[in-house]
């Protein structure tokens, strides 16, 4: 019987004080996907994610992430769009919370397309790059051909009194230039 109770008190033991624990399950949608980029939304928060062409191992998946305030998922969509139209004489510089994002803009096979070029942490030394996406693959990863944009698309009612007189802060997802986005009305 001692050896029971021991046997139970121990098993106690173990359950309560493992090192693992599981955690509540948060749902990561899938706004749209192009090869190796993707939009991901969880919560009030996107990600983008890409396969890192700029490390020797093809397998490296990197991410940037920033908060739909002020619209800034249309207004990046917007952005990039806007470049495919009048390509920008030099790379588009954005600040995000933790890393700095430039669009690179070239002629690949006389089509524009865009790369994404990320420092890591802000740091210069760390740098990922994504691969060149044309117009049609921006419009799948941000889900404007299956209709799933409208999950950061909020209608002007829902965000007016948000966006009125506001501007971008740096730790949105706006050009680093500091040209501020319109009120949507």
């Amino acid at each position: 019987m001692r050896k029971i109770i021991l046997l139970i008190i121990c098993m106690f033991s173990i359950s309560v004080f493992s090192q693992i624990k599981v955690l509540k399950n948060e749902s990561l949608v899938e706004i749209g996907k192009d090869n190796s980029v993707g939009l991901y939304k969880k919560e009030d928060k996107f990600t983008v994610n890409y396969q890192d062409l700029n490390t020797s191992n093809l397998n490296t998946i990197r991410s940037f992430s920033f908060q739909n305030l002020n619209g800034d998922v249309s207004g990046l969509y917007k952005l990039i769009s806007d470049g495919f139209v009048s390509a920008p004489e030099a790379n588009v510089v954005l600040e995000l919370p933790n890393d700095i994002i430039e669009l690179n803009y070239e002629r690949n096979y006389g089509q524009p397309t865009v790369q994404f070029i990320q420092y890591i942490n802000k740091n210069r030394k760390y740098v990922g790059k994504s691969q060149f996406l044309t117009q049609k693959q921006i419009d799948k990863i941000f889900g404007r051909t299956n209709g799933k944009y409208s999950m950061y698309d909020k209608p002007a009612g829902i965000q007016g009194s948000a966006t009125k007189g506001g501007s971008n802060t740096a730790s949105t997802a706006a050009p680093a230039s500091g040209t501020k986005k319109k009120a949507r009305k």
